[in-house]
This record gives structure tokens, sequence and C-alpha cells, in this order.
């Protein structure tokens, strides 16, 4: 399982550097690669507006 963003994504940056793969992807909102992800949750306790959860 891989986590997602939500619509509150405040595209701050703080989980990008967390990320031990590289799986978040920068747009509008952030979103976070699937097919990347190893669901180790780290982006989930950066975030400083809850914006992350498990799919």
């Amino acid at each position: 399982m891989s986590h997602v963003t939500s619509h509150d994504c405040i595209t701050c940056g703080a989980c990008l550097p967390t990320c031990p793969v590289d799986a978040i992807i920068e747009g509008d909102i952030y979103t976070i690669n699937a097919d990347d992800c190893t669901d180790c949750g780290a982006c989930v306790d950066s975030c400083p507006v809850e914006a992350i959860s498990e799919a």
C-alpha cells in the first residue's frame, strides 16, 4: 500500500526531503508515485497540514 496526498496539500515542500526513494512528485499539489512508494510513512510525519495518508 502506498500513501496519497489530499487537496489539503499546500505544496510547502516539507515532505520532499523525507522521502528516501524520491516518490513525491511536485505539482499543483504534490502526489506520490505508488510504484515507487515503500510505505515508510516518513512523509506523513513531515506534513504540517496532515495532507498525506495511506491509500
